[in-house]
């Protein structure tokens, strides 16, 4: 297996139908800022974090390191997605499964009109191009029916269900062998 972070960093842009995925930019701050400060994105991920705290600690240029990608739609940041190698990450991991995690957040405003389904796509098909047969995992909470369908348009499988973090959460697995379907839209989608 080769390992996520070893991948060349940053890609070209990858552009889909109305999106943009890009390395970060000091014009993302503030929507960084949003993404973490905001109750309704971070209900399932532990509630907000203080806004004060993030204008302190929110680098100029936030994410900036591999796998991670800001979307873009018309020039403005309504989201993130992390491709990361979740062995550094807290909680439960199965590197036995994948390596690397799948991770986003977008903003409310942008939830209803299929962008993360279409961004994390796109970002599949750009691991699948960089590390063909490589699994990618997903980790949420069954009560976030969102991410539970993403995840099922997604084509992720679930590999298990378990209690952390007082909830119930969802373990599933991507893998794809020959590159996501045609139109940069990914399996399942």
């Amino acid at each position: 297996m080769t390992d996520p972070r070893a991948l060349a960093w940053p890609p070209a842009p990858i552009k889909t139908e109305r999106l943009v995925l890009r390395e970060s930019e000091p014009r993302d701050r503030a929507a960084a800022i949003e993404l973490n400060a905001s109750p309704e994105v971070n209900t399932y991920l532990g509630g907000p974090r203080p806004r004060a705290e993030l204008e302190r600690t929110v680098p100029e240029v936030p994410g900036r390191r591999p796998g991670f990608f800001v979307i873009d739609l018309d020039g403005a940041t309504i989201g993130t997605i992390m491709l990361d190698p979740h062995a550094e990450r807290p909680g439960h991991i199965r590197p036995d499964v994948g390596k690397t995690e799948l991770a986003y957040l977008f903003l409310p405003q942008a939830w209803g009109y299929g962008y993360a389904t279409e961004a994390c796509a796109a970002a599949l098909d750009w691991f699948t191009a960089a590390l063909p047969g490589e699994a990618v995992v997903l980790r949420t909470q069954t009560a976030n029916e969102r991410s539970m369908r993403l995840a099922a348009k997604l084509g992720f499988t679930e590999v298990e269900r378990y209690e952390e973090y007082g909830a119930e959460q969802w373990f599933g697995v991507w893998t794809s062998v020959t590159p996501p379907s045609a139109g940069g839209y990914g399996a399942g989608s």
